[in-house]
């Protein structure tokens, strides 16, 4: 005397469809069910079908056109750059200008001569191209012809007579050829700094200021210092 016992197996996850299948397991075959034994019972395979067909018709589209569009909302970030701190100049560092413009100015069309370089007399007095003639005048503030050669040669530790007549003979007469960048050049009333070739270095003039310039005097007097 047999037993059977039911076995269900078969999901269709797509359609949310079981279909259950029989089976017969013996658990004690008798001799009259060898025959049948081991075999399943027959699926109706037409209404799994349909069924399924059914599903299918019923199930909902989704489709997109080939030119749609994405979109995506991204966050919006804002970047804050620290604001450059200008630090003010400090007292000292302003007194150093303001010293180097008034003992350091510039004509645009003044030209230095290539002799100034290496010449320890004419890189001074460069430095005070630009300062005006004044009278009686020893100092950045304003020169007179004397007083501009006396203070450049001072830097050097070389007094020298406040006048140009008493320039005359501070020192030894050479002649022009044997002249050399840096000596002076004395004439009545008027002394200068040769700087090579035709060109000398005064304080010209009241209304002018000190610049380079072609040597005008007539029969200059050059005078070597030391």
């Amino acid at each position: 005397m047999g037993t059977v016992g039911r076995r269900s197996a078969v999901v269709a996850a797509s359609g949310g469809l079981v279909v259950s299948l029989l089976g017969a397991t013996p658990a004690m075959a008798s001799p009259s069910d060898d025959a049948s034994a081991g075999a399943l019972a027959a699926v109706d395979t037409e209404a799994l079908t349909a069924s399924a067909r059914a599903l299918l018709e019923t199930a909902p589209v989704v489709s997109a056109p080939v030119s749609a569009e994405w979109s995506i909302d991204a966050p919006k970030l804002s970047v804050s750059i620290p604001k450059k701190k200008t630090v003010a100049p400090t007292a000292t560092q302003t007194r150093e200008r303001q010293v180097t413009s008034r003992t350091a100015p510039r004509v645009s069309n003044n030209p230095i001569p290539q002799a100034v370089s290496g010449n320890a007399v004419l890189e001074i007095a460069a430095r005070y191209v630009g300062v005006p003639y004044v009278s009686g005048g020893a100092s950045p503030s304003g020169f007179d012809c004397s007083g501009f050669i006396s203070y450049v040669y001072k830097q050097l530790g070389v007094s020298l007579p406040r006048t140009s007549s008493g320039m005359r003979y501070a020192g030894t007469v050479v002649s022009r050829a044997d002249a050399k960048p840096g000596d002076i050049i004395w004439s009545p009333g008027h002394v200068a700094i040769y700087a090579g070739g035709n060109q000398q270095i005064d304080a010209p003039r009241p209304g002018k200021t000190i610049q380079f310039r072609s040597i005008w005097q007539s029969s200059p007097v050059f005078i070597r210092v030391g």
